[in-house]
């Protein structure tokens, strides 16, 4: 008889509100959470006709027509959530040598690993030294939970690199909608290139559980084929579609965010906390006194990310989603003692 396969350990994820409330013991409604990254004033859902939920997923249903719009015309699949795609991708290669530009997003790391692949975790600046034996070197931009954007000069100069030997650049955009101009999106389609993006973190809709995968048609049909017909409900199909086309909601919601961001950043700086990188959804605040701080912001019920088995340990810290939101932020962080 076949051994059974033990589970897997969790990778600890933002956004388990309830379980901080019971170890905190206060009050669900109480809490501010900011440890997600996630638009806290995300596009805003009209009510779904009831046929919507009456129906089959159908490829005719004008998503890809919407897809084409936003993305372009490099082929494309929508997936449930671009973890799906994060847990399917590596089952299409061969056993292979693996780079990830760490530290970031852990999933990543034990999809490869649980897919039999050698993995190897390397600094940004380290990318050129391993390159030469690696078959894929996968890159989250912005980085998560750094917010650390990565230079696309740098990122096609490897693309380029990798493909000429017939390996491959996976590039995992999930929070780069704010920020377009810094996307691969140009480049969707090449050889040696995939992209992953999100409707959870810019759109506000992670609890929709739709991603995107674009890349070479080859790997896309296999994609597909793995993952499994209907992948993405109907329901998902029809809010993906409106969100992807409204235009307007996402040119205003970028200046926002920008302005957020920024805000974020001033008043971690007029509290005595340097944040030397995030992005327009987060910031990230590197400090050895991480625990104490995630504790301190927990004691008076605001939920952050703390990162505590990174090298370099620290705290992710999301945006308030309103005035009231910001003015608690700011008086706990007046009581911290940096």
């Amino acid at each position: 008889m076949a051994d059974i396969p033990q589970p897997r350990r969790a990778v600890p994820h933002g956004g388990r509100l309830r379980a901080a409330a019971h170890h905190w013991r206060i009050p669900l409604q109480h809490w501010l959470d900011l440890s997600t990254g996630i638009n806290p004033q995300g596009w805003p859902v009209p009510e779904l006709p009831a046929a919507v939920w009456q129906r089959l997923p159908e490829d005719e249903d004008g998503l890809v027509m919407a897809m084409t719009s936003y993305f372009g015309t490099a082929p494309i699949l929508p997936v449930p959530g671009s973890q799906a795609a994060i847990q399917s991708l590596p089952r299409l290669w061969a056993t292979s040598r693996i780079g990830i530009v760490s530290p970031t997003y852990a999933e990543h790391a034990r999809a490869w690993q649980r897919a039999g692949h050698v993995v190897r975790e390397i600094a940004f600046e380290d990318v050129d030294r391993h390159l030469p034996v690696l078959d894929v070197l996968l890159v989250v931009n912005p980085d998560n939970p750094t917010g650390s954007l990565r230079p696309r000069v740098q990122l096609e100069a490897w693309r380029e690199t990798l493909a000429a030997r017939g390996g491959c650049l996976i590039v995992d955009e999930a929070f780069i909608d704010a920020t377009p101009g810094h996307s691969l999106l140009a480049d969707a389609g090449r050889p040696g290139l995939v992209l992953l993006r999100s409707l959870g973190k810019f759109w506000g809709l992670a609890g929709v559980r739709c991603g995107f995968v674009l890349g070479p048609q080859t790997i896309i049909t296999a994609l597909g084929e793995e993952i499994g017909p209907w992948a993405l409900s109907h329901p998902a199909r029809w809010i993906a579609q409106r969100a992807l086309a409204d235009v307007a909601w996402q040119a205003a919601t970028r200046e926002r965010l920008q302005r957020d961001s920024a805000r974020l950043a001033d008043l971690l700086v007029a509290n005595g906390l340097a944040s030397p990188s995030g992005c327009a959804l987060f910031r990230w605040l590197p400090s050895s006194r991480a625990r104490e701080f995630h504790a301190h912001c927990a004691q008076h019920a605001i939920l952050v990310r703390h990162f505590p088995e990174l090298p370099h340990t620290g705290v992710r810290i999301g945006l308030p989603p309103d005035e009231a939101g910001w003015d608690k932020l700011a008086a706990v962080l007046q009581g911290w003692q940096p």
